[in-house]
């Protein structure tokens, strides 16, 4: 009991600033940690090429054989048993990582850092370059696992990019119209719910919002969500938004309409109006103009060019998809929806 409260009054008797001090320490402590992570993942990548790119040269200038590995692998796990990863299967993938980063400048690179595994995993699942570099290069911007990695590829998210069908150009500044098609996709693959195909627009809704945090991983980095059936009063008539989004980059509020069914022009009047509103109710100075998303089970390209032809209002119309559920892995690796909402909360206050 004495040292209890010994330790009690020293606690009150700190030096002024300490803790701030102390907390400042932390992060710095923190941020070493994270470097030296980062420098050791580093090294060990280059060490990686270099030995692929050896392999390479040796069995293409010296005609040595594909057994030099495994006999490789033998000598280098004899020299250095406490060191993993020189299995002949991994120098295999050296020698590959090696063949398709052929230029030598690449290991000095940001997207030449991410962990091995995903590397491995670029490597398994693209064969087009460009492709491969685009993904390595999200990889690092948004910090995705490897899982996360994987779905984004099966899902063909680089190739849906942009793909939505908009009147951004003549309806938003130029600078902001091209950051806001390549922040919608078409199609939306929302493969984690349940609902059947032939569900109505509110069991979507209900789903979603149900699945939140991989809703927001679908929809890209940037969504912040408000809620659903958003309440709007016009001339004493209520109205409600299917779903309502900021988006962080664009700085501005993006209103979500679900249609269960083909889309028809009359659509866009609907949501328009529901731009207006959102601009003359909910968006302040600093926001820019509010986007419109219309996600239909099917749309016609051409009928939704011409809907939105001579329309003011920034609207975008992109399809979305119902398939089988997500991995078990890959949701353990998403955030929970609590702790969206807690991020979400923080930044509206």
């Amino acid at each position: 009991m004495t040292e209890f409260k010994k330790s009690s009054v020293e606690l009150n008797n700190l030096p002024s600033g300490y803790e701030q001090w102390l907390g400042s320490l932390k992060k710095n402590i923190q941020t070493a940690q994270q470097r030296a992570v980062l420098s050791v993942n580093k090294e060990l990548i280059a060490l990686y090429w270099q030995i692929g790119q050896e392999i390479l040269e040796r069995q293409q200038q010296q005609g040595w054989g594909a057994k030099v590995i495994d006999l490789l692998s033998n000598d280098l796990k004899k020299a250095f048993p406490e060191i993993k990863g020189f299995s002949a299967r991994n120098l295999k993938y050296m020698r590959q990582f090696a063949e398709v980063w052929s230029d030598p400048e690449f290991v000095q690179q940001p997207v030449a850092q991410i962990p091995w595994g995903h590397h491995l995993v670029l490597m398994a699942k693209l064969e087009n370059s460009e492709i491969r570099l685009l993904y390595a290069k999200k990889t690092i911007e948004h910090g995705w696992s490897r899982n996360v990695l994987v779905h984004q590829i099966e899902s063909k998210l680089i190739e849906r990019e942009g793909q939505a069908t908009t009147n951004f150009e003549q309806s938003l500044p130029s600078t902001n119209s091209e950051l806001a098609q390549q922040t919608l996709k078409d199609p939306y693959i929302f493969d984690f719910l349940s609902v059947g195909a032939n569900a109505k627009e509110r069991d979507i809704e209900q789903a979603l919002t149900q699945h939140i945090s991989q809703f927001l991983l679908e929809l890209g980095a940037g969504f912040a969500f408000v809620g659903k059936q958003v309440h709007l009063e016009v001339g004493g008539d209520d109205f409600y938004l299917d779903l309502l989004f900021y988006h962080l980059k664009l700085r501005c509020y993006i209103v979500v309409e679900l249609k269960a069914g083909d889309f028809k022009p009359e659509h866009t009047g609907q949501l328009n109006f529901y731009l207006s509103a959102v601009d003359s109710q909910i968006k302040t100075e600093q926001d820019l103009p509010t986007i419109g998303l219309l996600l239909c089970k099917s749309r016609n390209k051409i009928v939704a060019e011409y809907a939105l032809r001579d329309n003011s209002k920034p609207i975008g119309i992109a399809e979305y998809q119902l398939a089988q559920a997500l991995p078990a892995d890959l949701e353990q690796q998403l955030p929970s929806i609590e702790l969206i909402e807690k991020e979400l909360q923080g930044i509206k206050e």
